[in-house]
């Protein structure tokens, strides 16, 4: 015995005789429970290989007949090479398999502090990343540009961006082109255009030409909100008023001092105007587009493929905590539990008015809107579709787009779906949809002909 051995093992080895663990009578006894293991642990992943690629393949297919006459026509093998194209079913796999062990536990993730980020951040005070095993950091960061390039240098793990950003990145629009991933939607709705209250009588947005507006990002569903709504009202975006770029902490004091006449943001910024009676809400952007996702989860492929159990536990986190903070009797208690100066610095009345649905418009009125702000993860690969027409739109992309090849590789609707049912939740089963925009119905099928279907527009 080693001075080193434990003396209280009882799996110690007590002769020179047996296996090199001390635990078979020989070595080829060893040897043989060795491969007993090892085939067990083969057979388990490829059962997780099987559950995986079901998924997807029923994702891709949803109906029977359409799947089973690929299968048919192409062959097992060349679908499954198919598939590994588009979808990553290696990392999606290992990311499944329960049990694996991290290889992180130390997390940093980047946040805005905006209420879109209320899963990313309420996971951290009310101990949905500990629950599964993590110890992350959650850290106030100053603006959309800074998030990016913070997460691109792995300054941060994973990070808070609006649902434009990692297909911006993955097709090198403002930066290099890097493959990210975005395998959660954090909030759907919770926008608003709101004026400077020297604008309270000038409603119609045909009366808004020299207007001064700001966005928090150019990549940002803001910008495309605002942009489509001037248009559908004949206001060009790009001619007859201005459009720039503010960090949404800076947005109510920019609004004060007169330097803009209106922004298109997030909350707490429109609250925060009404609070400090500095503005009123125009329009929510639901009544733009009911059901837009605004701000995500987002992680770059090299994360996901080279951390797959932490990737893993890292969702599931957001996720359960997006399930949290979509019923309305939790929305109070959130509201406390981001307002410290740590997180959102915010009066919990501001946000407490937002997350509930009913609050002060600026002009006088007390508006319910129960879905001003709501929760739901599943990045609908259609989303993306809508979001690169814009991109297209208004020139920040050219030429031809694979629109649902992108779709399919950023947005992750496979790996959510898996971890929404884990949290109790029912994901669809799909991953398009249709829907309509200030009521134009948008098909994902044909997003050229919904691009040219537009007057007032960029694309050559």
């Amino acid at each position: 015995m080693s001075t080193f051995d434990n003396p209280f093992d009882p799996n110690r080895r007590l002769h020179a005789g047996g296996c090199s663990c001390g635990q078979h009578v020989s070595e080829a006894e060893h040897q043989a429970a060795q491969l007993q293991v090892q085939s067990a642990i083969e057979s388990e992943q490829k059962r997780y290989e099987g559950v995986v690629a079901s998924a997807v393949m029923r994702a891709i297919f949803p109906q029977d007949v359409a799947r089973r006459a690929f299968l048919k026509s192409v062959g097992a093998a060349t679908a499954a090479a198919a598939l590994s194209q588009f979808f990553p079913l290696k990392t999606a796999t290992e990311a499944f398999a329960q049990g694996g062990p991290l290889e992180k536990k130390d997390l940093k993730v980047g946040f805005i502090p905006i209420t879109c980020a209320t899963p990313i951040i309420m996971a951290a005070p009310m101990g949905f990343y500990a629950k599964n095993g993590l110890n992350v950091e959650v850290i106030k960061t100053a603006g959309w540009a800074v998030i990016r390039d913070k997460t691109i240098n792995k300054e941060y793990d994973a990070a808070h961006m609006l649902s434009p950003m990692p297909l911006a990145i993955t097709m090198g629009a403002g930066s290099n082109p890097i493959p990210y991933t975005m395998p959660a939607v954090e909030n759907i709705n919770g926008q608003a255009i709101t004026l400077s209250i020297k604008h309270k009588d000038k409603r119609n947005p045909k009366d808004w030409k020299g207007f001064k507006f700001a966005v928090p990002f150019d990549y940002s569903m803001h910008n495309y909100l605002l942009r489509y709504y001037l248009a559908e009202h004949g206001i060009d975006p790009d001619t007859d008023v201005q459009i720039r770029a503010v960090p949404p902490p800076e947005m109510v004091a920019n609004l004060r001092a007169d330097n803009i006449d209106g922004f298109l943001g997030p909350d707490p910024m429109n609250q925060r105007a009404v609070f400090d009676g500095a503005g009123f809400i125009h329009i929510l952007t639901k009544d733009i587009w009911e059901g837009h996702p605004c701000c995500a989860f987002a992680a770059s492929k090299e994360f996901v493929t080279t951390m797959p159990n932490t990737y893993g536990a890292l969702l599931k986190s957001i996720i359960e905590a997006t399930a949290y903070a979509h019923k309305a009797e939790n929305r109070k208690e959130i509201a406390a539990a981001i307002a410290p100066a740590n997180y959102l610095n915010q009066p919990p009345i501001v946000l407490e008015q937002i997350l509930t649905g009913t609050f002060a418009d600026g002009l006088g009125n007390i508006v319910q809107q129960p879905n001003r702000v709501d929760f739901d993860p599943f990045p609908w690969q259609s989303f993306a579709v809508w979001i690169m027409t814009q991109m297209k739109r208004w020139g920040q992309i050219k030429g031809d787009i694979d629109y649902a090849g992108i779709a399919a590789q950023v947005y992750l609707a496979t790996d959510a779906a898996k971890l929404m049912k884990e949290a109790g939740l029912t994901p669809p089963a799909a991953t398009t949809k249709s829907f309509s925009v200030m009521g134009k119905t948008f098909d994902p099928a044909k997003p050229e002909d919904y691009l040219a279907s537009f007057k007032i527009r960029k694309a050559s």
